[in-house]
């Protein structure tokens, strides 16, 4: 990328973080962090890569042993009623919805109830040009061309996975997604579809009305969604943006609740150690070379150490990332309310160093 070549990008080698303060838990009743203190080049640099992508508001964490070590909103939710961007600023995560996912159906492989080399269609799910394709080929996309043996990022396979869930919790996808994730995690700002802010989309029953009620209180308070016009400008975007849930799209969260979410997982919460280490290893094509992704989740190394990751883009909206460094217990959640944040880098290609955004973490912490 050519931006990673400008003046301000090369100062990125001098950037340090400091934090000197009590952490916060991220499992605490209170979401409102202690002071912390941040050497300000970093924050003055992802601030000029904000403003340098034209993204119009940014909410940013970095999680450290489970906790988190520093937050911040950058520019605005809502540009022309002047709202900031804050930590609990509510935004569509898209692709990310993903490791969401992924952790339902491993906590069922986890409870033999689904075995990961066993083709889909037994579950319910029908992928007419592969049949056989099986939960660990979805799950790693590698379910195209010659199942098992070729990479292509597919969020519309993916999302042929909200069927093996229901299979193995039968119940409506979003249900199960609010009730063992959302909910058991205190992920109060957290919304499984935007479509939500009408209780009738679901059956009555489905949700306590006091739910439904909060749900539709965040969805409030989404981010608006813009674009960049012909002058680099940003104006609100008239794309169209997914209402509902499935197992590859439409959660809406900020970056203190995916803290939460990020701390469960790395304190074996959610799906045992062991679980954790088959999803973090590359995915092998029939040759045994390494593919891009593990079981839900991006992963490849930068300077010897793995990195965990995955990223949402929803074009002319929003887009988000996450990176997690397994080695130092540290992770990188952003949130963004135009695309540039990853739509420019091709991230669905594997690599996640594309990013300007992921390489200022990057040359923090490793």
């Amino acid at each position: 990328m050519s931006a990673v070549q400008t003046p301000l990008a090369r100062t990125l080698g001098a950037i340090f973080f400091v934090a000197i303060v009590t952490f916060v838990p991220v499992a605490g009743q209170n979401p409102t962090p202690a002071p912390v203190t941040i050497n300000p080049t970093f924050e003055t640099y992802l601030e000029s890569l904000r403003v340098q992508a034209g993204i119009p508001g940014l909410s940013a964490a970095i999680v450290k042993d489970g906790e988190i070590a520093w937050e911040r909103g950058f520019g605005y939710q809502n540009v022309e009623a002047r709202i900031p961007a804050t930590p609990d600023t509510p935004y569509p995560i898209s692709d990310i919805s993903q490791t969401f996912a992924a952790t339902l159906l491993l906590q069922c492989v986890e409870q033999r109830h689904l075995e990961l080399d066993t083709p889909v269609s037994k579950y319910g799910a029908t992928l007419d040009d592969a049949p056989g394709a099986t939960l660990r080929q979805l799950l790693s996309h590698s379910s195209a061309a010659l199942a098992g043996d070729t990479f292509k990022y597919d969020p519309e396979r993916f999302a042929a996975l909200t069927h093996v869930t229901e299979h193995c919790i039968p119940q409506p996808y979003r249900k199960s997604v609010s009730h063992r994730l959302l909910e058991r995690l205190a992920m109060k700002d957290s919304v499984p579809g935007r479509d939500l802010k009408d209780a009738s989309v679901v059956e009555e029953g489905t949700y306590d009305p006091a739910v439904l009620e909060r749900y539709a209180h965040v969805l409030e308070r989404l981010a608006i969604a813009y674009r960049l016009d012909k002058r680099n400008k940003p104006v609100r975007s008239d794309a169209t943006f997914t209402d509902g849930v499935n197992a590859a799209d439409g959660i809406i969260s900020t970056v203190r609740d995916l803290a939460r979410f990020d701390a469960a997982i790395d304190d074996a919460i959610l799906v045992t150690t062991d679980t954790l280490a088959a999803a973090w290893t590359p995915a092998l094509s029939k040759d045994k070379t390494p593919l891009p992704m593990g079981l839900g989740w991006f992963v490849q190394s930068y300077r010897g150490e793995p990195v965990v990751w995955h990223f949402g883009v929803v074009p002319g909206g929003y887009s988000s990332l996450i990176i997690k460094l397994p080695a130092k217990h540290a992770t990188l959640i952003l949130l963004a309310n135009s695309d540039g944040l990853t739509g420019p880098y091709q991230l669905q290609a594997g690599d996640v160093t594309r990013s300007i955004f992921a390489n200022v973490f990057l040359r923090l912490f490793t």
